[in-house]
């Protein structure tokens, strides 16, 4: 029988074929599954995955529990502050309809009241108390209404939920016995929202909450076994190099802190000394420049150390890491992505910088193969070992980082190529107005006045860029 892959579509056929392995999490309903997705979309950015990728997220509920009147409000964003969260909620309509009932079922205020005494007291109170029915008449004490929100706000978080659910169910039923098959109607609705609402799921925070089969510190005591390294690698950097055009080849570089990505120490790299695509000569100037900067701010920051120290370089260097006074850290662990050719030029980089004992290895991503300076064999690990697995999140991870700076600089050069169509626009003129500016959207909304007073903008071309740019 013919594979089923062949009659799929060209974009599924080139996902399948770059399929390497599986991760799984496991779930335990829907709701938890739409929310890890989203969450894993948005923090890898995966190629084939259009929807999620956005900024947009689940909707939650906040409350404010030092107010004295507390309200429910929706947000998108979950803050260090003084708030108590709710969700994520992935059925917004369900939750809005929910966060309505829950108002009108405990007495509770749509926005903060009014204090007596501020002008539109009575008529703000009058409106909202007449919209939420005879629950909430007159003025309720601060005491009362916050009994009753903390009510609501352990129904919204799951507490109570069986029997709450069990009561307006016994209500559809005698309504519909009732022969009120409007309210029976309204009641199930109420219960269907209220079930998609208040059905429990993990927010997959990650920690010890996330449902995964990596293991990072096991796994990082793993690869230093197999690399011979005497000890866990707990800081590692990875380098990738990504040159989508020869316009502008850019490098990443990734730095994991026992097992897991430290984002804050991520760094990325414009090319300065290669011309077109040269993988091995790029390589060696990113590391040249990466650890030629950790040599030089440590040596300043510690002269004393530095003029009178008998240890080797790289024995100073983790001798001040260990002591605290290490103002940019030496890693454990370097990884190059690539085979020979790059960890070859890496490490010739490192002997002239006098870190030939600093352990680098490179990653060859078609057999995922591991080589080792100076060796012509390679190291192969089973490809479901944790510590191969780890390697190969840092090779992601960096390969990610490098493709989307390039995915900047391409969105930068595409606005500023709309000055090359402009009339009378020069190579000079450009660099010139993007030096003075800034950006194309800085020009555009720069007056002809003020395109004037750049040297070499007259007044007729001055009069050109500005109708171009807004027509």
């Amino acid at each position: 029988m013919p594979s089923r892959k062949n009659r799929v579509d060209l974009k599924t056929r080139a996902l399948i074929d770059s399929i390497w392995d599986f991760e799984t999490h496991v779930v335990r309903n829907e709701k938890e599954a739409l929310i890890l997705e989203s969450k894993l979309i948005k923090e890898y950015r995966p190629r084939y995955n259009i929807a999620l990728k956005d900024d947009k997220r689940y909707f939650m509920v906040r409350i404010n529990l030092a107010d004295e009147y507390p309200i429910f409000e929706l947000t998108r964003i979950k803050k260090n502050d003084h708030y108590k969260y709710f969700g994520p909620f992935v059925h917004s309509r369900a939750l809005k309809i929910t966060l309505e009932w829950l108002r009108q079922e405990f007495g509770l205020w749509k926005q903060a009241p009014k204090q007596e005494g501020e002008i539109g007291f009575h008529e703000v109170s009058e409106v909202l108390n007449r919209h939420h029915g005879e629950q909430f008449v007159g003025d309720v004490s601060a005491a009362d209404y916050r009994i009753r929100i903390q009510d609501a706000c352990a129904l919204l978080g799951g507490k109570g939920r069986r029997d709450k659910l069990k009561n307006l169910k016994i209500q559809m039923s005698q309504a519909s016995v009732d022969m009120e098959f409007e309210k029976a109607a309204e009641l199930r609705d109420i219960i269907e929202n209220l079930e998609k609402t208040t059905s429990p799921a993990r927010q997959f925070a990650y920690g010890k909450s996330m449902p995964t089969t990596v293991v990072p510190k096991e796994d990082m005591i793993a690869l230093g076994e197999y690399l011979g390294l005497g000890k866990p690698p707990s800081v590692m950097e990875c380098f990738d190099i990504s040159n989508v055009s020869t316009t502008h080849i850019v490098a990443s570089m990734v730095r994991f802190l026992d097992g897991v990505p430290d984002n804050a120490n991520y760094r990325r790299y414009r090319i300065k000394t290669v011309e077109g695509q040269d993988d091995f000569a790029s390589m060696a100037e990113v590391v040249r420049r990466r650890y030629s900067r950790i040599i030089a701010e440590n040596l300043r920051a510690n002269p004393q150390e530095a003029e009178h120290s008998q240890l080797e370089l790289t024995e100073l260097l983790y001798d001040l890491r260990d002591k605290g006074k290490s103002p940019l850290f030496l890693p454990d662990l370097v990884i190059v992505d690539g085979g020979k050719g790059q960890l070859s030029a890496s490490h010739n980089e490192l002997t002239a910088l006098k870190l030939h004992d600093l352990p680098i290895i490179g990653l060859a991503k078609q057999h995922e193969e591991i080589f080792f300076p100076g060796k012509s064999e390679s190291l192969r690990i089973d490809h479901g070992d944790g510590a191969l697995k780890l390697m190969q999140r840092m090779r992601d991870e960096a390969h990610r980082y490098a493709n989307l700076y390039n995915e900047l600089l391409l969105s930068k050069r595409m606005k500023e190529s709309l000055l090359d169509d402009c009339p009378g626009m020069t190579q000079g003129r450009k660099q010139i107005l993007l030096t003075e500016f800034g950006t194309v959207a800085k020009i555009k909304t720069a007056s002809m006045a003020d395109l004037r007073k750049i040297k070499g903008i007259g007044p007729s071309t001055a009069e050109k860029i500005h109708l171009f740019l807004n027509p």
